[in-house]
C-alpha cells in the first residue's frame, strides 16, 4: 500500500534520524511514540517480530528502555525518496546494560511514512534483537 507523506527530504532524514533516533536515545517515551500513527507495524524482520499499533509499541519501548543504560545511534547513511514518502537509513548502534556490557550492532531501518509519522518500520539487526529483553 502506498501511503500520502507530507515530508520533504529533509524533513523525512529529520524525523528518522532527530525526533526518532534522538528520542530513542534520550529515552523519551512520548516523543518517540509521536512519531508513530495509532495504528502503526514496527516490524524486526531479523527476529520475525511484529508490532501492532502504538500500545504494542510503548510496550517493546519500554522494555528496551528498561533493559539498557545507555542506548546511541549514530553514523547515519540515508537513502530517501520523498514522493513516496520512504526512507531508509543504515547507522551504527551501542547500547551498554546495567551491568556495562556494551552491544555494538550496525543495522537498517526502512519507514513507510503516512502524513507526518510512521505507518510502518521494517528493521533488520546484524546481531540479536535487542529490542525485546527476556
Amino acid at each position: 500500500m502506498q501511503y500520502v507523506s507530507e515530508l520533504g527530504r529533509d524533513e523525512l532524514i529529520d524525523l528518522a534520524t532527530q525526533k526518532y533516533f534522538g528520542n530513542v536515545d534520550g529515552k523519551n517515551m512520548d516523543a518517540v511514540l509521536d512519531c508513530f500513527h495509532n495504528e502503526a507495524l514496527f516490524t524486526i524482520q531479523t527476529d520475525h517480530t511484529t508490532h501492532s499499533g502504538i500500545g504494542e509499541i510503548r510496550q517493546m519501548f519500554e522494555n528496551f528502555f528498561a533493559g539498557y543504560e545507555t542506548i546511541v545511534h549514530k553514523d547515519f547513511t540515508c537513502t530517501v525518496d520523498p514522493d513516496n514518502g520512504r526512507i531508509c537509513a543504515v547507522f551504527n548502534v551501542e547500547v551498554t546494560d546495567h551491568e556495562g556490557v556494551v552491544t555494538r550492532m550496525q543495522n537498517t531501518n526502512f519507514w513507510r511514512v503516512r502524513g507526518n509519522k510512521f505507518q510502518e518500520v521494517y528493521v533488520y539487526m546484524s546481531g540479536a534483537n535487542v529490542l525485546v529483553r527476556e
